[in-house]
């Protein structure tokens, strides 16, 4: 079994208030060593069986068509075994 992540982020000339929001609160709350912040979304798909390259376009294409407004956001999808990510949460 493995995981596919997709990843979606404001295209970088799109306005991201969320992220301007974020970052001016940082500062105030002692992180101030980031310089700025962009707010996106993830979105972990399980596959059953072996994550191919057909898989990961099907991924890509779902985020895409789906999971984003392509016009102001970008998608990037990549494989990502669940095994290494439950060893890095512990």
């Amino acid at each position: 079994m493995g995981r596919v992540v997709v990843d979606v982020m404001p295209k970088p000339e799109i306005l991201d208030p969320q992220g301007k929001a974020v970052a001016g609160a940082l500062p105030r709350l002692g992180f101030g060593q980031f310089a700025s912040v962009r707010q996106g979304k993830r979105f972990e798909l399980e596959v059953e069986g072996e994550v191919t390259e057909e898989v990961l376009a099907a991924a890509r294409a779902a985020g895409e068509q789906v999971l984003s407004n392509p016009v102001i956001e970008d998608v990037v999808a990549v494989y990502e075994d669940a095994q290494d990510t439950q060893d890095a949460q512990a």
